[in-house]
């Protein structure tokens, strides 16, 4: 009787309406947040200076490194992409290695590689001249383009693979050259269909530019501390950046869609209001796109008729033929070159590694203290790449549960279970993990009057951020059965709870495995961030030991670049025989 009544669109309505008001009432009325709050600090002068100003310098920082870093991963995403389909297999191999390395080791450990230890190993005037042309602002820019590019040649090398091969084979016999089959249909069609994922990858990179503020970029989450530390008014500065964060994601996630809706093919009549509006902002471009095709059609020679060719024309077209046979084959070379003379220094930067300095850290590296660690230490002084792991595996296990549970409410078509799931999971997605990491370490404890250590911050922020994604995942698993098997299951009396436990979930946790596995890979390169709030994890090992040997960051963060890899690269090589093992195309029917 009850679900019946709760069916009822205006018994939800009112059920959300109620439930505001509760938490309105608990928190106005019942709740002490022993804080004053002082909300004139973000749009007043203070004595240091207009906060809201500061916080608006960090919000133009936020918006440069992205927008730049994102052209970056554009178009290095490209080339590394394209070269992953090459049969020159120099060039697979630099390729592969590429995006292999960058996309297993953390963003934060790169981020230190180019800051601390890439300007050790130059000569001195050329430091200098770095340190003079705003570094750290570059230092983040690059390597967090770096970073996504190998995401980006990934999903790119993917939908590349998803055109047909027919229509390449069909643009060969019309005329057209690899190049101009790249360019006119390959590459449109590609991106056509990747447009999605790669729209995840621009918003995930403007969420990662919150990093930048680790070498020192005054960005966003930089001002917002910035802002606490003169200000004591860290519950405002971080809302404030909460909320930039999240109207820079909607803005984003707003633009993505619109050229989503441009590039689908649909016919005049059933075109949407998103596409109205796409077709709209995107004019412009297309009509600055046509009169550059007409001013280079009227340089373009018109075809010759290869029956009335000349000799002089015979012997020229000879001649570029084999023209662009020896660029080909110098370039080749070139390359070939190029591959030997970066092994060749690579070796002679690992011949010179103090690896006595590495042997006798290692075990620190590994496991901090451990068993020797003080009575304030968490897990008898356990810290370093075993923290990591530990971190992870944490994490990822709580919100597992978490994000089974909103990813069925999600799911839901009442309400009241729906919406609440909703705002959960956007507010989490729209916000980087620093930031969520700031919330629980500094406004956790006094909200709820407990005390926590900077390992369980750490552990709860992960947990209440990769819920959200694993949410998602739950989410696109359960979309993905066919409706006729929970339509059917309620023909046979099941209730909504015992139709997912047994129909949906069983089938859906298979498709979901490889994306935990890899949401896994993402939690323990992640667990890096907890060097902010300083959890004895792998990264903050090595900085600790950096900053007290100073001379050989080289040998300390290559070292945990190095783990970091492998332990990523093993887990990732078996998502990858998981996902291939699970596929339903390649399951048979045992008889």
């Amino acid at each position: 009787m009850l679900q019946h009544y709760f069916e009822k669109p205006w018994i939800q309505n009112l059920s959300l309406v109620i439930l505001l008001g509760l938490i309105t009432c608990y928190f106005g009325f019942f709740f002490h947040f022993d804080y004053d709050f002082n909300w004139a600090v973000l749009y007043s002068e203070t004595e240091y200076g207009h906060m809201g100003e500061l916080l608006l310098n960090g919000l133009r920082l936020t918006i440069s490194i992205s927008l730049y870093s994102s052209i970056i991963a554009l178009v290095l995403g490209t080339l590394f992409g394209l070269a992953r389909l090459s049969r020159f297999k120099p060039v697979y191999g630099f390729a592969t290695a590429y995006v292999e390395f960058f996309r297993n080791t953390p963003l934060l450990v790169q981020l230190f590689f180019w800051n601390f230890a890439l300007p050790a190993g130059l000569p001195e005037q050329v430091r200098q001249t770095l340190f003079s042309m705003n570094f750290e602002f570059w230092v983040a820019t690059l390597g967090l383009g770096i970073y996504t590019s190998s995401f980006m040649a990934e999903i790119i090398r993917a939908g590349i693979q998803s055109v047909p091969k027919g229509l390449l084979e069909a643009s060969y016999s019309s005329g057209m050259t690899y190049g101009q089959s790249l360019r006119k249909i390959i590459l449109p069609l590609a991106f056509r269909e990747i447009m999605p994922p790669l729209g995840s990858e621009f918003l995930n990179n403007m969420k990662n530019s919150s990093l930048a503020m680790t070498v020192g970029v005054a960005e966003v989450c930089w001002s917002a501390q910035e802002v606490e530390a003169l200000t004591y008014s860290g519950f405002e500065a971080t809302a404030a950046a909460t909320g930039i964060y999240l109207i820079l994601s909607l803005l984003i996630s707003l633009f993505l869609n619109l050229v989503n809706a441009k590039l689908k093919i649909v016919d005049q009549s059933s075109k949407t209001f998103m596409r109205r509006i796409a077709d709209i902002l995107f004019a412009p471009l297309l009509l600055l796109n046509a009169a550059l095709a007409r001013i280079t059609s009227l340089f373009r020679r018109p075809p010759v008729d290869t029956k009335t060719l000349s000799p002089a024309q015979v012997a020229w077209r000879k001649f570029r033929r084999l023209s662009w046979l020896a660029i080909k084959n110098g370039s080749k070379l070139l390359f070939i070159l190029f591959l030997i003379s970066l092994l060749y220094q690579a070796g002679r930067g690992l011949s010179s590694f103090n690896y006595q300095i590495i042997w006798d850290n290692l075990a620190a590296l590994l496991f901090w203290r451990f068993p020797k660690g003080g009575s304030t230490e968490v897990f008898m002084g356990l810290g370093g790449l075993s923290m990591s792991l530990i971190m992870a595996l944490i994490c990822i296990t709580a919100s597992f549960f978490i994000g089974l549970v909103v990813g069925i409410g999600r799911s839901a078509k009442n309400k009241v279970a729906r919406i609440p799931c909703i705002f959960y999971i956007e507010l989490i997605r729209g916000n980087p993990l620093i930031m969520v990491i700031f919330w629980v370490y500094f406004f956790v404890p006094p909200m709820l009057k407990i005390q926590l250590d900077v390992f369980w911050s750490a552990v709860v922020a992960m947990t209440i951020f990769f819920g959200a994604y694993i949410a998602e995942i739950v989410r696109g698993g359960i979309d993905n059965i066919p409706p006729g098997q929970v339509e059917a299951a309620k023909s046979t009396g099941l209730s909504y709870l015992q139709t997912m436990r047994w129909i949906v979930l069983p089938q859906a946790l298979k498709q979901m495995l490889p994306a935990i596995v890899g949401l896994f890979i993402a939690a323990f390169k992640d667990t890096s961030l907890a060097y902010i709030i300083g959890v004895m994890e792998l990264t903050t090992a090595a900085y600790s030991i950096n900053n007290r040997l100073m001379l050989y960051p080289f040998e300390i963060y290559t070292t945990i670049a190095v783990l970091y890899f492998i332990c990523c690269y093993v887990l990732s090589q078996y998502a990858k025989r998981l996902e291939r093992k699970l596929n339903p195309e390649r399951m048979r029917l045992a008889m």
